[in-house]
């Protein structure tokens, strides 16, 4: 049984948009099936030069300094603190009694966020990957807008009142973000964690998992609003993605 959680987020020069993020968490930790538990929530504020370290704590969050330029990497080592303040706190957990919930800094998780991957998590799963909605199109052009919608729900479940569907090759839905990726603490440690990857860390840990044949459950529920802004801070995220789909025809897996 899941006796904690561990919320970590990734963030270069976020001062603008670190507080709705950090806010939206907290919301999801005060969900009635959470709000016993401790949630623990670190900042790993990668090479920042504005003021994205103050605002994080005054939100609330710890905070990690780190100078990787890297998302990828920033999100590793704010998941190896993020297990240390828990361990410090509380040495008697083991690891797979801790949850581990991710998300960006330009994004905002819904109030049943946390409570949605704690369901998945008390019904068998090892990790959840969900989904994420894009708040705001205005920097975008509408065929960029309707390409991505397209991305998303031509992948969605046919069956009537389908709410998730185990992950398989082939099965729907193939997206991994890690705006909206959970994983416990255990199933993460016996995999290695996430790679030091500029991008694309999310994927490959999903795809160690399910090679050492931990169930990930493809998520519908919950899904993450994120920003669409034309100034992404990582290069191939989530952010390049989207400029790449105002260009292309056909559409790559995200």
């Amino acid at each position: 049984m899941i006796a904690a959680i561990a919320v970590v987020i990734p963030a270069c020069d976020e001062q603008r948009l670190i507080g709705d993020c950090l806010d939206s968490i907290r919301c999801a930790a005060q969900h009635p099936a959470v709000l016993a538990l401790p949630v623990t929530v670190v900042v790993a504020a990668d090479s920042c030069r504005d003021r994205t370290v103050p605002a994080a704590r005054r939100h609330g969050a710890r905070v990690l300094e780190v100078r990787c330029r890297s998302a990828g990497a920033a999100r590793v080592l704010g998941t190896a603190y993020a297990l240390d303040l828990v361990r410090a706190d509380r040495p008697a957990l083991g690891a797979e009694q801790v949850w581990l919930a991710h998300t960006d800094a330009d994004t905002q998780v819904p109030e049943s966020w946390l409570a949605d991957q704690l369901a998945h998590a008390a019904a068998g799963a090892d990790a959840v990957a969900g989904l994420v909605q894009v708040r705001d199109w205005s920097g975008h052009t509408a065929t960029t807008a309707v390409r991505f919608l397209h991305h998303y729900d031509r992948r969605r479940p046919t069956a009537q009142g389908r709410a998730d569907v185990q992950w398989r090759p082939g099965r729907s839905h193939p997206h991994v973000h890690g705006a909206n990726l959970g994983v416990r603490a255990d199933a993460y440690l016996s995999v290695g964690g996430f790679p030091s990857l500029a991008v694309g860390e999310d994927h490959a840990l999903v795809a160690a998992l399910e090679q050492a044949h931990f169930l990930v459950r493809a998520s519908f529920d919950a899904p993450v609003t994120t920003s669409a802004r034309r100034d992404p801070r990582s290069p191939g995220g989530f952010g390049h993605f989207l400029l790449d789909l105002e260009t292309r025809t056909t559409q790559p897996q995200d």
